[in-house]
């Protein structure tokens, strides 16, 4: 028996693959006939397999599961209310606080805070990154500074900012700027300074000057870093709310959390944590959108 011959013996023989789908299902003629030869089979892709079920319903998979989970502990003892609430007491606390118009009130004081804070540091960390990125005097001036101050611990500044600004709305709202312009720094930073090379000497080629380079070839180039370091503050901003809350607020869901936990109520605090949660949640969509489409020039690689 020849080595082409011993290979496709061994093929027929073999148990089928679930993968692997014939090319032609229906009997015919061909079939039938013994010098057709084996037969030809296609393989199916992996993801055109997934795609079988939606990508919300995997999606939701891991919260409804880990949802399921705590009411189970809950309804059977295991999970004492005292450590924490129940599913179904944590939605009826939330609608409680819907209706009585508390938790709306407190959510809309929150996300102003983060939003002036937002703005301020997203300003201040653009500024002193293009000064730093676009010019090696900038970098010698304001890099060494950026990196000096980002390694102590912007919580560990609020007593400061406390004897500075007040036990008012400045100290907040200075916290949240601050770990806000780190962030956006080091990522509009390394996006200007992770620009190809070849990319700046072919427009200089082309005959674009200092600032056509920077406009045509610089920024765009360093926009998916920006879109990154957008992301990671908004994050540190919900981060940053949370610990400027605890500085004598009366309002806001911080304020909320601060009373709850007076009151030993797990119910309404896992409710602002939900919130906050949802909230980043939501933030976090909007730069996805925005991303898609700024960067609609850049097609990257999306998973299989």
């Amino acid at each position: 028996m020849s080595l082409d011959q011993a290979i496709v013996a061994d093929q027929s023989s073999a148990p089928p693959d679930k993968s692997l789908v014939s090319a032609s299902s229906a009997p015919g003629p061909e079939s039938s006939s013994a010098s057709a030869g084996p037969e030809l089979v296609t393989l199916v892709p992996v993801s055109a397999r997934r795609r079988a079920v939606p990508r919300w319903l995997r999606r939701t998979v891991g919260p409804v599961g880990l949802l399921v989970l705590w009411q189970v502990l809950s309804g059977t003892g295991v999970l004492h209310p005292d450590i924490l609430a129940s599913p179904g007491t944590i939605a009826r606390t939330a609608g409680s606080l819907v209706s009585d118009g508390t938790l709306p009130s407190a959510m809309l004081v929150s996300v102003q805070r983060v939003l002036v804070g937002l703005v301020l540091g997203g300003i201040a960390g653009v500024a002193l990154a293009l000064a730093s990125g676009l010019s090696r005097l900038g970098e010698d001036l304001v890099d060494a500074t950026v990196q000096m101050l980002r390694s102590i611990p912007w919580v560990g500044v609020i007593p400061l900012f406390i004897i500075w600004l007040g036990i008012g709305e400045a100290p907040k709202i200075a916290l949240i700027a601050l770990g806000v312009a780190f962030h956006l720094y080091l990522n509009v930073y390394a996006g200007i300074r992770g620009v190809d090379a070849h990319l700046v000497e072919a427009g200089s080629s082309l005959g674009l000057g200092r600032w056509g380079l920077v406009r045509h070839v610089v920024l765009p180039g360093a926009l998916p870093g920006a879109m990154t370091g957008l992301r990671y503050s908004l994050a540190t901003a919900w981060l940053a709310l949370v610990f400027g809350e605890s500085v004598n607020a009366d309002d806001g869901i911080g304020f909320l959390m601060n009373q709850a936990r007076e009151f030993f109520r797990t119910d309404v605090i896992v409710v602002c944590l939900i919130v906050y949660a949802l909230l980043g949640l939501f933030a976090d969509f909007l730069v996805r959108t925005l991303e898609r489409f700024l960067l609609q020039w850049r097609p990257t690689f999306t998973g299989q």
